[in-house]
């Protein structure tokens, strides 16, 4: 093989393997392989939406607030930072005071640590929400049920939802306007394709046009 192209087609082209498999084979080409597999089955007019949504927020004068626990938290943060500085887009997290959501779980309960912050941020009709969670919530089940009363309070205060999710997309599927669902094709490995390629469509969406306002450093370092 003589170029990148060549490798990525060999590799599309091998069948998704079971861990037994990767073992004797390479696991690094199948994680590659169920990567690539799952790019290809990305609803991308879901995220022409999204962006499209997004920038009507923008425009509109909302804030965005983003949402997301464990590993999604820290992108979450990151993301915050991108869409600040690339899109010129008011942003925040909870997760970025500490401070403040230890307080509230310690003090209130885990559950309300979002939808009291989102209170306390006077979220309105002009905000959005975007969360970045595996799930997507699920109080049934009980997980991420933080997400799930933050949604609840948004979605009282008339705010935009946006979610990029895995598995069947829970709570945030449900009440999001537009909500990108990253396909659940390796079930040993549905966390970190979902954290992963999260990662890809947020940078994304603030590279995308209808988005992104400001260039990046490297990009111009010669």
């Amino acid at each position: 093989m003589n170029n990148l192209t060549d490798l990525l087609q060999a590799v599309r082209e091998k069948p998704v393997q079971s861990p037994a498999e990767s073992i004797k084979t390479g696991f690094a080409a199948a994680y590659v392989a169920e990567t690539i597999a799952i790019l290809e089955k990305l609803d991308l007019a879901e995220i022409e939406r999204m962006a499209t949504a997004l920038a009507h927020v923008r425009e509109g004068g909302g804030r965005l607030f983003i949402l997301g626990v464990g590993g999604s938290a820290g992108h979450a943060g990151h993301a915050v930072n991108d869409f600040r500085k690339l899109c010129n887009f008011e942003a925040y997290a909870p997760t970025d005071n500490v401070s403040e959501l230890t307080a509230r779980a310690n003090d209130e309960g885990w559950e309300t640590c979002f939808s009291g912050w989102l209170d306390g941020s006077r979220i309105n009709s002009r905000d959005g929400v975007l969360v970045f969670s595996v799930g997507g919530g699920n109080r049934e089940k009980r997980v991420s049920v933080n997400i799930v009363r933050a949604l609840e309070t948004a979605d009282h205060a008339g705010a935009h939802i946006f979610g990029i999710v895995g598995r069947d997309g829970g709570f945030t599927r449900e009440v999001a306007e537009a909500c990108v669902v990253v396909p659940a094709l390796a079930a040993d490995r549905i966390t970190p394709h979902t954290e992963g390629l999260c990662a890809v469509v947020w940078h994304l969406l603030v590279s995308h046009p209808v988005l992104q306002r400001a260039a990046t450093k490297w990009e111009s370092v010669r």
